[in-house]
């Protein structure tokens, strides 16, 4: 009797659980409404704008920083 309730309680085996798991994702992934190309190149075209637009102010305020760091080198030397 012990034995019987204790298979009950039992996971199944791990092949069995990664089996389940693997079916599961590509049942989620039929149901997935993926967008359309035009979507796609359009977003996709927004985030590389962003990017660059960023590029950009961080290599403005890099280069702005790094000269008055040499005004600031130059002038402690020269004194």
């Amino acid at each position: 009797m012990a034995n019987a309730t204790k298979t009950k309680n039992q996971k199944p085996n791990w092949f069995r659980r990664v089996g389940a798991k693997i079916k599961e994702t590509f049942s989620e992934l039929k149901r997935v409404t993926w967008p359309k190309f035009a979507t796609v190149v359009k977003t996709t075209g927004v985030v590389l704008v962003i990017v660059l637009a960023f590029l950009i102010v961080v290599t403005g305020v890099d280069a702005g920083l790094n000269a008055l760091l040499q005004l600031l080198t130059n002038l402690g030397g020269a004194a």
